[in-house]
């Protein structure tokens, strides 16, 4: 008899992937009967990671969405799947017990069937807390490893988390190939390996499309043994995204498995409903890059959904980065040199800061390292000479164990900053808050919700949850969703571009037009810009002349996972303000002159 393989329809990533919202509880609702229509799925992955969070910043509770999302797929018999970072739950920080723990009920009564747990570290200790919470609930507890390849990360690394996990109760393994770079040869030889030693455990792969490894991957896993394989549909697959379910059954079919039949005309429209929920409003925040795989990756291992990130990163400090090498009596380089040079630096780095998995949060936090490795060295200054205080959070183990051991200049340069290295286990680190959170709300006058969803999400994500609450989140959205509508057509940039855009560039322009030398300070997220204003008072902007040394911190962006700080990157004077405070900015607008 041939082997059975099944599929399961990542819908939430799909979108993850691609841009920064996920479709409407409306949308949802009206996707779902196709999907069910479709007939192949035996699951979906309806939430977590960032459905909750970009929610709430377009205004709508996620706890009704995921409530009305759940509902008619679980009727007709497709098992729902959420995605949870483990230390970190649902964001990008981490979480105390007792939130992570009310997380799994609330998700449960909502209609979740199975917890998919990875830690973007491989740490057991972070993992333990997922599968006991899960399980608790009354879930399905599946653990997701974090693949990427490397002389560390081998066969008998993964098994060794996958002992643990299984002897803490996990049900099933998940293999998390979040940029693809999986070899397929060594990932059958995990699964195969997965199988012999627990052939009741349940396993499922998931690969992104980014440097192409993955449907070779998916083939290699499946004659491994692996039970399910996440796939994508059109007009959201490959790219930097996942394979699509057509060719993937094709292929297995092909290669003598049983799969399920497709229902094309149930496909078309799954294809026309999220075309249209692309043409409504997401597609506003879909980068074009992210369409294109690249081998690119191969070499630096970072998720293919970071292009776009990584993209508007170099844009925001290419001219920065190229005024500094001119300074210096060094060659500018162009948008693809200096790509393939942070490339380059993140291959460099990685082994050095103690060989992190590439995944949220860590592939962010090492490609930020990296890329200000570059604009520190385009200074003649050294390499790792300015990182955040989330990075040296990594470093020094208060998120977890690192596979991989740090360089000696890493540990030293600790050293020299009387940073302490962490071996506790991490969460001891974040004590219980929930009993603070249910007071706040009662205060406020807030219900908890049923199952204690309300409170859940404003502990969660306390800052999102208040924006939204108050209606600013939507008011945000819309001016937001406008501008991007407006952008999208030059004439009405022209005809219509808000007073704000045409001043601060007149600003722009003047300020490089009189001093040729000045530095940008560049956003490097979207949000509101917070300035650091300790001379003046809250709410004012810092004074021209204001002084700072590098690494002080310039002011915060209020992103919708939190707050970035944005740090001098070199001794100087603030010379003009651009972004006023309380405004807002895009990724890579310059917000201030420093000279």
């Amino acid at each position: 008899m041939s082997k059975q393989i099944k599929f399961c329809l990542v819908y939430r990533d799909m979108w993850q992937s691609s841009g920064k919202y996920q479709p409407r509880k409306d949308q949802l609702v009206r996707v779902a009967p196709a999907i069910v229509d479709m007939g192949c799925f035996a699951r979906v992955e309806t939430n977590g990671g960032a459905f909750e969070q970009v929610n709430l910043l377009y205004g709508e509770n996620p706890n009704t969405a995921v409530r009305a999302w759940t509902k008619p797929l679980r009727e007709a018999g497709i098992q729902c799947q959420m995605l949870e970072r483990a230390l970190n739950a649902l964001r990008m920080d981490p979480v105390p017990a007792d939130v992570r723990r009310l997380m799994f009920k609330v998700k449960k009564a909502q209609g979740v069937d199975i917890a998919r747990s990875f830690c973007g570290l491989n740490d057991p200790r972070n993992l333990e807390n997922s599968v006991k919470f899960a399980k608790e609930a009354g879930m399905i507890s599946q653990v997701a490893l974090s693949i990427t390849h490397s002389d560390i990360h081998t066969v008998d690394y993964y098994m060794g988390i996958v002992d643990q996990v299984v002897a803490f109760g996990a049900d099933e393994i998940g293999l998390k190939d979040m940029a693809g770079v999986g070899r397929p040869a060594t990932l059958g030889r995990l699964v195969k390996s997965i199988k012999e030693k627990y052939p009741h455990i349940l396993v499922q792969y998931h690969g992104h499309t980014g440097p192409g490894f993955s449907v070779a991957s998916m083939l290699e896993v499946a004659r491994a043994g692996a039970d399910i394989l996440d796939v994508a549909v059109e007009p959201l697959s490959w790219g930097m995204v996942h394979p699509d379910v057509i060719t993937i059954q094709a292929m297995l079919r092909d290669a003598g498995f049983d799969v399920p039949d497709i229902n094309m005309k149930a496909y078309m429209e799954v294809r026309r409903l999220t075309q249209e929920f692309m043409d409504d409003f997401l597609g506003y925040w879909i980068d074009p890059k992210n369409r294109v795989s690249t081998s690119l990756l191969v070499g630096c291992g970072l998720p293919g959904g970071m292009m776009g990130s990584m993209m508007a990163d170099l844009k925001g400090v290419h001219k920065a980065i190229n005024m500094s090498l001119k300074a210096s009596g060094q060659p500018e380089l162009s948008e693809d040199e200096l790509l393939v040079k942070l490339f380059d630096e993140v291959a460099y780095v990685w082994p050095k800061v103690g060989n992190p998995p590439l995944v949220t949060p860590f592939s962010q936090y090492v490609k930020n390292i990296a890329l200000m490795n570059i604009m520190q060295m385009a200074q003649g200054k050294p390499r790792f000479s300015n990182m955040d205080p989330k990075q040296w959070d990594m470093i020094l183990g208060k998120a977890g164990k690192l596979p991989g051991t740090l360089a000696p200049e890493i540990v030293e340069l600790a050293k020299e900053k009387g940073l302490e290295f962490s071996t506790s286990n991490p969460q001891d680190n974040y004590p219980d808050e929930l009993p603070k959170y249910r007071a706040m709300m009662a205060e406020k006058g807030w219900d908890c919700g049923p199952d204690d969803e309300e409170l859940f999400e404003y502990a969660m994500h306390e800052r999102q949850y208040i924006d939204f609450k108050s209606g600013a989140a939507k008011k945000n959205f819309e001016r937001d969703l406008e501008a991007k509508k407006q952008a999208s057509n030059v004439k009405v940039i022209v005809k219509e571009i808000k007073m704000p855009e045409v001043k601060r560039a007149e600003l722009i322009a003047a300020v490089q037009a009189n001093h040729p030398d000045a530095k940008p300070v560049v956003a490097m997220s979207d949000g509101i810009v917070l300035w650091e204003v300790p001379v003046t008072g809250q709410g004012m902007n810092p004074p021209a002349g204001t002084a700072y040394k590098t690494g002080d911190l310039i002011c915060f962006i209020e992103a919708y996972y939190g707050q970035d700080e944005v740090k001098a990157l070199y001794d100087g004077k603030l010379l003009q303000v651009i972004v006023s405070q309380g405004e807002r900015v895009r990724k890579g607008d310059i917000i201030a002159f420093t000279e």
